[in-house]
């Protein structure tokens, strides 16, 4: 199997056209891992890069997470600190809206009309940088209160250049992300595609080093330090490693298929005969999105319940007090990894499932057109009812995709927080870094395919046509 494998990449590169998009694409994904090493000016980034080092981001599991996404840019103050997720957040709101605005609506049907989208999906990415670049620079300023446990100074401008420091910061920070979405266009157009969801496979990737430090250092720890995981515990890790992905795999590919009849019907002077198809409908429809949603939004309620608490903590009222020690409870629940969290973690991604099924899978539509082509599902009247029945079948599927993601997610928080799994090697056994991975590379296998298929038909066929021959 591994030398089939092999013999596959190999035929890659024996495609001239396939062999520059590969190269291009590599080249192109080595720029943007420059913007996650380049500091940007006036800043002490290695100050906060030994900061994370030190607490291999246990600090802050959203902040471990951004700065997943960016591929440590976050961590060195580098100019693609705020990595391609201002696009990823435009693109999310311009799709929502498109599905709620009758005018955005009608705009994605017409000719051209996706285009204009795209175009206004970048001018909301450039507002979005501008406004979380300029509250990134203000959070430097004062480190400690974002990344806590922090003591020191990131800023190196005196106070009369504060304001060409925040101006400068933004700049940059915007640069930075319009660069990485200009390239993954570009790898989109003239690589092999996939071009953003590869900008943030290449930044999740470069944690692995990271991760296989940290797992040696879980079975042989530094001199003097005993170890708490042996041989067995290394069983299970691979067995459950070997489990997630097999099953993410499993799940992301699966669909159920809607059998489809098409009535004869003439066009004209050509009759069309009839013939059977199948509607595929996949069972996870909303992809990665519903733990992004999830885990962004699950941010503010602990940071809003706990600066709430400090501050009627400082009252010399006693019932403000009592008031804001409730407010700190409500924060320490919420706190990463405790029940309540992973409760509403999971509540979250279910309803998220079910909304973005909701916006984007227009079923009166699919029952309007396989209409018009003469289609029908058997046993299902054209029309309003077969809406109804994909309606329903999606439900059912949704709700299958939506366990499955609820698991995937919380897989690594057990981990971290009830085996003491590094968080660095538990972020690789589920939750957005494996579905990801897994989504990305199954999507460029198939497009590499593609390729082959077309051009190089020895490399797959060359057994059954030898076959056909004799």
């Amino acid at each position: 199997m591994l030398a089939s494998i092999a013999n596959t990449f190999s035929n890659c590169f024996k495609i001239p056209e396939l062999k520059s998009r590969i190269i291009f694409t590599l080249v192109v994904l080595a720029i943007c891992r420059l913007e996650a090493v380049v500091r940007i000016p006036g800043l002490n980034g290695q100050a906060l890069t030994d900061f994370f080092n030190s607490r291999a981001g246990a600090g802050n599991s959203m902040l471990g997470m951004y700065s997943l996404f960016t591929g440590g840019a976050l961590e060195h103050c580098a100019v693609g600190a705020l990595g391609i997720m201002p696009y990823i957040s435009a693109t999310i709101i311009i799709q929502l809206l498109t599905a709620v605005i009758p005018t955005l609506s009608k705009l994605a049907r017409e000719e051209g009309g996706r285009t204009k989208l795209i175009q206004y999906g970048r001018y909301l990415t450039v507002l979005l940088c501008a406004g979380q670049g300029l509250f990134m620079a203000f959070q430097w300023e004062h480190p400690e209160g974002i990344f806590q446990g922090f003591q020191g100074q990131l800023v190196m401008f005196s106070s009369s250049w504060i304001w060409w420091y925040r101006i400068q910061t933004t700049l940059f920070l915007t640069t930075g992300t319009m660069l990485l979405m200009w390239f993954g266009e570009q790898i989109t157009d003239r690589g092999i595609g996939n071009g953003v969801s590869l900008v943030i496979t290449i930044g999740i990737l470069a944690r692995l080093p990271q991760a296989v430090v940290a797992l040696r250092d879980m079975f042989f720890p530094p001199r003097g330090v005993i170890s708490q995981f042996n041989i067995g515990h290394a069983i299970l890790l691979i067995g459950l490693l070997a489990g997630v992905i097999a099953t993410v795999i499993a799940i992301t590919q699966a669909q159920r298929k809607i059998p489809v009849q098409y009535a004869q019907r003439a066009v004209g002077r050509k009759v069309y005969s009839g013939g059977t198809s199948f509607l595929p409908l996949r069972v996870n429809y909303a992809g990665v999105m519903p733990v992004i949603f999830a885990q962004a939004i699950l941010m503010f309620p602990q940071k809003l319940f706990l600066n709430a608490g400090n501050f009627f903590g400082r009252s010399a009222s006693q019932g403000l007090k009592l008031f804001g020690q409730g407010m700190i409870r409500i924060a320490t629940a919420l706190d990463y990894g405790q029940f309540w969290y992973l409760a509403l973690y999971g509540l979250m991604i279910l309803f998220f499932s079910y909304f973005w099924v909701a916006t984007q899978f227009n079923e009166l539509q699919m029952a309007d057109d396989l209409k018009k082509n003469g289609g029908y599902i058997p046993g299902v009247r054209p029309g309003q009812q077969t809406a109804e029945y994909l309606h329903n079948a999606m439900s059912r599927i949704t709700l299958a995709g939506a366990i499955f993601l609820t698991a995937i997610a919380i897989v690594p928080i057990i981990l971290y927080k009830t085996f003491g799994v590094p968080q660095a090697v538990a972020q690789f056994f589920g939750g957005t870094s494996m579905l990801i991975l897994v989504g990305v590379l199954l999507d460029t296998m198939r497009q590499m395919e593609t390729h082959l298929l077309m051009r190089h038909y020895d490399g797959f066929l060359k057994k059954g046509r030898l076959r056909g021959r004799f």
